[in-house]
């Protein structure tokens, strides 16, 4: 291996950890969307923590499915 391919093989391992960080701090920020919670009535706060938790464990999985379509290919 020469260098040039060892500089590729880190640039690419770095950038694609940015990336998934980027894709994971987008995603929780999607599913925190609406009034800050002093605003929320205590119905309307419930619901945004169960539905924050939802879009958490979906971003999960998609993180689980990402790791196995790229472990198969």
């Amino acid at each position: 291996m020469n260098a040039n391919q060892i500089i590729n093989m880190i640039i690419r391992q770095l950038t694609r950890r940015l990336v998934n960080k980027g894709v994971d701090v987008g995603i929780d920020m999607a599913s925190r969307v609406g009034k800050s919670r002093d605003q929320m009535t205590d119905d309307e706060r419930a619901r945004a923590d169960s539905q924050a938790k939802q879009g958490k464990e979906l971003a999960k999985r998609a993180r689980q499915s990402r790791k196995l379509t790229r472990r198969l290919f």
